[in-house]
């Protein structure tokens, strides 16, 4: 039986599940990034760890290290084409770290240059609209100071135009369908498979991480394009709505799987319809990096803060690598976990914009928590964890009905959706099994 060995190249910690192809996992291991010589490093490690398991056949990996896929939406109008660029960003894995709407002018170009975008996704108008500011938009971009590709998704008719304004600077770019066909209406899949294809080209191998070509070739996705892959397929051998919370050091990342159904089927009528697998991050609510933010969202939000919370969200955010020493410490990191999960999942479930509709979240039937904070706690600050995003009743959406809380305690969910393609049954046999309930 083939071993399939899939490796998540993270921020901080590379992590390895070895599989068989029948989805049965023979081993795990992890080991910290290896960013200051070359990522490959921690991997050798990894690899001698589980030789004692045998040979591999097979490597297929995902990538968020150094920093992962920085994204840029320039789109025609906020609340429509630019918030559809923006939703389809975030659900092939990017982190949108600039949206610009409306022509272009010389302020609006600077403020995209100190982005530092790895890719621009280049939006506008529906097919057969407005064609204006799309072709405007692509002149400015030509003659830009940029050196970010460009991924085109905007109004069909234009994209001749936009080709030939792109080709006669010299500027990298992709074509893909329109984000935004018409109103109402969004089509994610050709945009996200030209982002997932433009990282792996001028991402990943462009970040100077390894010095050989060996990882490049390894990489097949950003690890949050993984991981919703891999949400899709849990959601689908659950025969139900699936949601996501990751707690990470950086971020909070929530993924939802749905399926439209009743009165939700019509959503249609909202300008930018909702995607029903998406993705959305929050940067601000990070366990380490931004453990601050999270104590300053947890405000705003009126959540309640316990004693010491404050002070100690600043002693990690100084010190990212620190790791609770006793019980009081611990208890505070649960805290934060808390404050962040909530927090998160209210604005992955609120409407987009004015006139859109909420997120419909309460046909949920899994609510599955991941990250490092959960996969290291015990049952019991799992369920405080989790327990407070399902009776957030007070967070200005529908909480889940009947939803069952589990963990991902082993990290499995990116290897789901890396087995997803080419070995679709392993993929399924490894949902069925990836979460341990709390």
């Amino acid at each position: 039986m083939a071993r399939l060995l899939c490796v998540d190249f993270g921020s901080t910690f590379t992590k390895a599940a070895l599989v068989d192809s029948s989805g049965e996992v023979v081993a795990t291991a992890a080991t910290p990034t290896t960013i200051g010589t070359d990522v490959l490093d921690g991997y050798r490690l990894l690899r001698h760890e589980l030789a004692v398991h045998g040979e591999v056949d097979e490597v297929l990996a995902c990538s968020s290290a150094g920093g992962g896929l920085r994204l840029a939406v320039v789109g025609y109008e906020r609340e429509v084409t630019a918030q559809a660029g923006y939703r389809v960003g975030l659900s092939a894995g990017a982190r949108v770290a600039h949206l610009a709407a409306g022509p272009l002018s010389g302020p609006d170009l600077a403020e995209l240059r100190a982005s530092r975008p790895d890719l621009v996704l280049l939006v506008g108008g529906t097919d057969g609209g407005n064609a204006e500011v799309l072709v405007h938009n692509a002149s400015r971009m030509a003659r830009a100071r940029l050196g970010a590709p460009v991924v085109v998704a905007g109004n069909r008719d234009a994209q001749g135009e936009v080709a030939e304004v792109l080709s006669s600077t010299g500027r990298r770019f992709t074509l893909a369908d329109n984000v935004l066909p018409s109103i109402g209406v969004i089509a994610p899949e050709s945009a996200r498979a030209a982002i997932r294809a433009a990282f792996l080209e001028h991402v990943i191998g462009g970040k100077g991480l390894s010095r050989g070509p060996e990882f490049a070739q390894m990489v097949q996705a950003p690890t949050p394009d993984a991981v919703l892959d891999g949400v899709e397929v849990l959601a689908e051998q659950l025969d139900g709505d699936v949601m996501v919370v990751d707690v990470g050091g950086a971020t909070t990342d929530v993924y939802s799987a749905l399926r439209p159904q009743g009165e939700d089927a019509g959503l249609a009528k909202d300008v930018v319809a909702p995607l029903w697998q998406s993705r959305t991050v929050e940067a601000d609510l990070g366990m380490r990096w931004n453990a601050v933010g999270i104590v300053e969202a947890a405000t705003r939000e009126h959540l309640p803060l316990g004693d010491g919370l404050e002070a100690y969200a600043a002693m990690v955010a100084a010190d990212p690598s620190h790791l609770p020493v006793d019980d009081t410490e611990r208890a505070l990191d649960l805290a934060l976990a808390r404050a962040a999960a909530v927090v998160a999942v209210r604005r992955h479930a609120r409407p987009s914009g004015p006139g859109a509709s909420p997120r419909p979240l309460a046909d949920v039937g899994v609510v599955v928590g991941s990250g490092g904070v959960l996969r290291h706690a015990d049952d019991e600050g799992r369920a405080e964890v989790l327990g407070a995003v399902t009776a957030d009743h007070a967070g200005g959406w529908k909480v889940p009905r009947e939803a069952a809380v589990v963990t991902d305690a082993a990290y499995l969910l990116f290897a789901v959706g890396l087995l997803r393609g080419d070995h679709p049954e392993a993929a399924k046999a490894l949902a069925r099994t990836v979460v341990t309930p709390t």
